[in-house]
């Protein structure tokens, strides 16, 4: 019997990509780590970043399209883009309303402007949940969301080549 071995992913270099990170910055040394995981993953592919900070997750989609329009507009466009941030849920429904309207903003987003996009908002029960999966050295999913949107970006490329 032979093992089932997953696909390895195209990790072609992305000279010259633009990628912009919004992130939210209410819990800081979680965004520190969660940044350093895309720093690290934007670097191997060879691509540039841009940072944006806003206070919050439900910040980050209009952040995002305010940012998109003004590059856009400046004639320089961002290729690909990533959210980072962090709910933690808490004693009242505004983890779900949290949670719920800025990964269906962003979904939206991405989809309407066929932006490669990788959602780094962590959704968790406890602190300490949070920190294994932003830790680059355990779950590391600001790197995750990185390579995810890295990933869709040269799918995109590759797609655009062949027309």
């Amino acid at each position: 019997m032979v093992a089932h071995q997953p696909a390895r992913l195209d990790d072609t270099p992305l000279p010259g990509a633009r990628v912009l990170v919004v992130e939210a910055r209410y819990y800081e040394e979680l965004a520190d780590e969660l940044l350093r995981g895309v720093r690290e993953a934007v670097e191997r592919a060879g691509a540039s970043l841009d940072v944006l900070t806003v206070s919050g997750a439900l910040e980050i989609p209009a952040a995002l399209a305010i940012a998109l329009d003004a590059a856009q507009a400046r004639g320089r466009p961002y290729d690909a883009a990533v959210a980072l941030g962090c709910v933690i849920r808490g004693d009242t429904g505004h983890y779900d309303i949290v949670a719920g309207e800025s990964a269906r903003a962003l979904m939206d987003l991405s989809v309407e402007r066929r932006l490669p996009f990788g959602n780094g908002i962590l959704t968790v029960n406890t602190e300490e949940q949070a920190w294994t999966r932003a830790r680059v050295t355990e779950l590391n999913k600001g790197g995750g969301a990185a390579e995810a949107a890295l990933a869709v970006l040269r799918i995109k490329r590759r797609l655009q080549e062949t027309n």
